[in-house]
């Protein structure tokens, strides 16, 4: 790398999370003021004057929450007034924001840069227990910049078989068949997602930050309960994440020369080595192989390829765990083990998951941990949508050789995953794909199965009966043949 490129080396120099939990939401604090609060953390522990207005744009990803301009409000209250703005719209990766971020330093765009993020789900519920409403500052103001996606898109014959709109829905008929591609019953399914998200809770009891921290057991998380009903088989409320928190973090970059100037030592400093993305838009039905993730292969690849390194090696890992499946689907693909910590913060259902922020959030918590292990690396993944978009971010304690890399490989997963034809009605024999049993208030109500056509075809039939439903959660249907009439499953063949 030359030296005028070293100088203008991305380098985190501060971290900031902000974590409330009060029973009263009088008391809370709404999400920009948890926001601010992050920022300001990030700002002092860069321990260095002057570093606030440095700042050259402050970059938000979009919440449940109704602010225009919320990074406007957090730069004025740090002290970063001269800063441009940035909304990230919902559906867009998380890790973009953060490679924007870079890629901004890198290019000599920025000097400095502050991306932060939050909310205050728990805030509200508090106010919606107490038959309140927790008001907001409005905020009807336009940001510099907006980031908007390719939206999400529900193929009418997904919604209308029952599976609505509703995520674990769909994650778990991912899950489903993961499952029977790793040839495992659907006993020892459940048992394995139990154990590694009980692992994931052990997690969580050291990180300081983690809004549920605690060991749960296995046999707690993998079977419904009064307090942990089924939610779309073989899911339970403890396999997804939790939304319902109040918690904020932000991450503060500038280029190396202005760290050198600004005398923020060595030990201080995280470097972001690479980030990488797919956002190839395939509903969950279009895909060919439901147990694959072809664009966190591709990506990762890519990365091992762009700096030389592999992924396994790596000594920090943080993959995106918002239902099971993505942690061992993206694991899977970046050839790494199931025997190792996958998560440093405790994983979204024990940690928190802020919806749009998480990643800042485990982000902040990889960073405290690689200052603590100079010379170490560490990995964090995003999700987006249904496993739609995927990210990766790559982070060392060590000044890179290589300049910040930046790899898109939407266009080339995309030629190499057409999508499939979907059906909206077929009579005949089709083999199962993948599927699940939804409840509702801890009642089966309906089983879903994606299924293939010998004509390499894809349709979604459901049933409602009794027998059926149970008899798919005992037994493996993946992989078998049913007849299918229209849209209904009529009977295992």
């Amino acid at each position: 790398m030359t030296k005028q490129a070293a100088s203008k080396t991305p380098v985190l120099v501060g971290v900031g999370v902000a974590h409330r939990k009060e029973q009263d939401w009088r008391n809370a604090l709404e999400p920009v003021a948890l926001m601010q609060e992050a920022a300001a953390a990030a700002v002092a522990d860069a321990g260095a004057a002057g570093i606030a207005p440095a700042i050259d744009r402050v970059i938000v990803p979009e919440g449940l929450w109704s602010y225009g301009d919320p990074a406007r409000t957090v730069a004025d209250a740090i002290g970063a007034s001269r800063a441009s703005t940035t909304l990230v719209k919902l559906g867009v990766l998380q890790q973009t924001g953060i490679a924007l971020a870079c890629e901004a330093i890198a290019g000599g765009e920025c000097e400095a840069t502050l991306v932060v993020g939050g909310e205050a789900r728990y805030r509200a519920l508090r106010a919606s227990i107490a038959g309140e409403e927790a008001p907001e500052t409005p905020d009807e103001r336009t940001p510099d910049h907006t980031l908007v996606p390719e939206e999400e898109f529900y193929l009418p014959e997904e919604t209308g078989s029952g599976l609505g709109y509703m995520p674990v829905n769909y994650y778990a008929i991912l899950e489903s068949a993961y499952r029977h591609a790793r040839g495992w019953s659907v006993s020892e399914g459940r048992d394995r997602v139990a154990a590694l998200y009980s692992r994931f809770s052990a997690v969580s009891e050291r990180n300081p930050h983690a809004w549920k921290p605690g060991h749960v057991a296995a046999a707690t998380i993998r079977d419904p309960g009064e307090h942990n009903p089924m939610l779309a088989f073989p899911y339970t409320k403890l396999h997804n994440t939790s939304w319902n928190v109040d918690q904020a973090g932000a991450l503060l970059l500038c280029s190396q020369q202005r760290a050198d100037e600004l005398g923020i030592p060595e030990t201080q400093r995280v470097y972001p080595l690479a980030s990488a993305q797919c956002e190839q838009m395939l509903s969950v039905a279009l895909r060919r192989h439901l147990d694959r993730v072809p664009g966190v292969a591709a990506a990762g690849q890519r990365l091992e390829e762009s700096l030389g390194l592999c992924l396994a090696d790596v000594d920090f890992i943080e993959l995106y765990s918002c239902f099971p499946v993505a942690v061992l689907a993206y694991a899977s693909e970046l050839g790494l083990s199931l025997d190792r910590d996958l998560t440093v913060t405790g994983g979204m259902p024990f940690a928190g998951g802020p919806l749009n922020n998480y990643v800042i959030q485990s982000t902040c918590r990889l960073a405290e941990l690689l200052r603590a292990s100079p010379g170490c690396t560490g990995l964090v993944s995003s999700v987006s949508g249904l496993m739609t978009k995927q990210g990766l971010g790559l982070w060392s304690t060590a000044p890179p050789e290589l300049p910040f890399q930046s790899v898109d490989v939407t266009a080339a997963v995309s030629a190499a995953n057409p999508p499939l034809r979907v059906l909206s009605a077929y009579e005949g024999v089709a083999r199962v794909a993948g599927y699940t049993v939804l409840y509702e208030r801890g009642q089966r109500q309906r089983a879903v199965a994606m299924l293939d056509t010998p004509a390499g075809e894809r349709v979604i039939a459901w049933t409602e009966d009794p027998g059926l439903m149970v008899s798919m959660e005992l037994d493996e249907w993946v992989g078998r043949n049913v007849s299918c009439s229209g849209d209904q499953l009529v009977a295992a063949r």
